[in-house]
């Protein structure tokens, strides 16, 4: 066995392909391979990078609004009976966030007097104000699902603003809170939350 090449070697040969040929042709097969294995997984991750991720759409109550005779004696009526703490706006629900319990949301509770426009167009007696993330891509994609957008994104402090009509006619509040500034804002008002 001494002094003999190794099978494939000879098989090589027989076939007139020096090892010199042979080794470059392996490493050209390599680099070939290794070069499309590369360049499918760019492009996957590019791909993935790029993909959209879903819109989150409504992730609690920020809000219940409601159209009453006397708002001022129904504020009272709740802070007796209920137990609210209410200011001249309504009262302030405070509860802590379930993706992060360290966090503070906020639900706002508010009568209106009958007479209100601001429920309009919708001729109901109550508007619900949803809190969202990332509103101005939610918006872009109701957009996209035809949905009716009443008005356009108004920003304050404490978070940015758009009202929509759902199928039935009811007008509805979509708010992306900033919790810190509006725990501030109450602050400052001298308000105390409901928890």
């Amino acid at each position: 066995m001494a002094g003999q090449l190794p099978k494939h070697i000879n098989y090589y040969l027989r076939l007139n392909i020096k090892p010199d040929k042979m080794k470059k042709s392996i490493l050209l097969s390599i680099a070939f391979v290794a070069t499309f294995a590369l360049g499918f997984a760019f492009k996957t991750f590019i791909s993935n990078s790029n993909a959209e991720k879903p819109v989150k759409k409504a992730t609690g109550i920020g809000g219940i609004f409601f159209k009453c005779k006397d708002p001022k004696t129904v504020r009272a009526w709740y802070q007796k009976h209920l137990g609210l703490n209410t200011n001249d706006y309504g009262a302030v629900f405070e509860w802590r966030q379930g993706a992060d319990s360290s966090k503070k949301g906020f639900t706002q509770w508010s009568p209106f007097n009958e007479k209100t426009k601001a429920f309009a167009p919708s001729t109901k007696d109550f508007m619900i104000n949803y809190r969202v993330e990332h509103l101005d891509a939610l918006v872009t994609q109701l957009r996209k699902d035809s949905v009716t957008i009443v008005d356009t994104i108004e920003t304050a402090s404490y978070g940015k603003f758009i009202h929509i009509m759902d199928i039935e006619g009811n007008k509805i509040e979509l708010w992306e809170p900033n919790d810190a500034e509006y725990e501030k804002l109450g602050v400052q008002m001298g308000a105390t939350t409901t928890k």
